[in-house]
């Protein structure tokens, strides 16, 4: 089967299609290379070892791979700011950010409606009790228009999805408002 590479890109950011992640993450020159263009981007804090197959396979590989949230932050402000690249691609990376299917859910959970959200979310698996990661960052629109850049990181816990995603919500919502009042 043959897929443009536009599509797996946008499965991968948009839909969190894991084998659309996979197949980039090969054809980019693998986890060495990716985290060698991240930290090249000025965010710190990212070690990728291995693809979702790998994760998939050995629920504590996972710890291998990290992403810590100052990073993060750095990462999309340097996207928000000054993106590497093209406006074009810019522009199509932050529309697939806006697509995420989470819903009211994350982020954008106690949000007012109407803000624009870009965000990425990701969630690993749960076994026994342990759900590994709840993870979700992005770029909020402020209502005069800057972009406030947010990762939360929600590790190791025995709480409900509903409980977690309402924790980022409500990360979010706290951020949203200092941001909104500092300006």
């Amino acid at each position: 089967m043959d897929v443009l590479l536009r599509e797996l890109l946008r499965l991968a950011v948009s839909e969190s299609d894991n084998v659309a992640a996979d197949i980039m993450l090969r054809n980019v020159g693998g986890p060495s290379d990716v985290t060698g263009y991240i930290t090249s981007l000025g965010a710190q804090g990212f070690h990728l070892e291995d693809g979702e197959r790998g994760l998939a396979r050995d629920v504590s590989v996972q710890y291998r791979n990290w992403f810590e949230p100052a990073g993060a932050v750095q990462l999309l402000r340097r996207i928000s700011d000054n993106s590497p690249p093209t406006p074009e691609h810019t522009r199509l990376l932050l529309s697939w950010l806006s697509e995420s299917p989470t819903g009211p859910h994350g982020i954008r959970g106690q949000l007012p409606t109407g803000t624009v959200v870009m965000h990425k979310t990701g969630t690993s698996n749960t076994r026994g009790a342990v759900t590994f990661a709840t993870n979700d960052i992005g770029l909020i629109t402020l209502p005069d228009g800057r972009r406030l850049a947010l990762a939360v990181f929600v590790t190791d816990s025995k709480a409900d999805e509903a409980t977690r995603d309402a924790v980022i919500a409500r990360i979010a919502k706290a951020a949203y408002s200092a941001a909104v009042a500092a300006h």
